[in-house]
């Protein structure tokens, strides 16, 4: 049986994950003391990109999908002709 990730943070105790929670909150402040404001303009940007392609990638395989559905199957192999 395999675990979701509740399960896996309902198995952490609450202080520890309001710890995490803190130390990640800190730390993208800290990073935003040292980093210009392009850094995150330009991740953003990254990041929306990434999902566009993503995005293309997936209508793709979905159109490949659908044109293979709608071609007619091919008949077998071992069929018996109509002479």
């Amino acid at each position: 049986m395999t675990s979701t990730r509740h399960d896996v943070r309902a198995q952490i105790p609450q202080d520890v994950r309001d710890h995490l929670d803190a130390a990640r909150s800190e730390l993208r402040k800290g990073l935003e003391t040292f980093l210009p404001p392009e850094f995150f303009t330009h991740r953003d940007a990254a990041r929306r990109e990434m999902l566009l392609a993503w995005r293309a990638g997936l209508d793709a395989a979905i159109t490949r999908m659908d044109e293979k559905g709608a071609k007619p199957a091919p008949a077998p192999k071992d069929a018996p002709t109509a002479d």
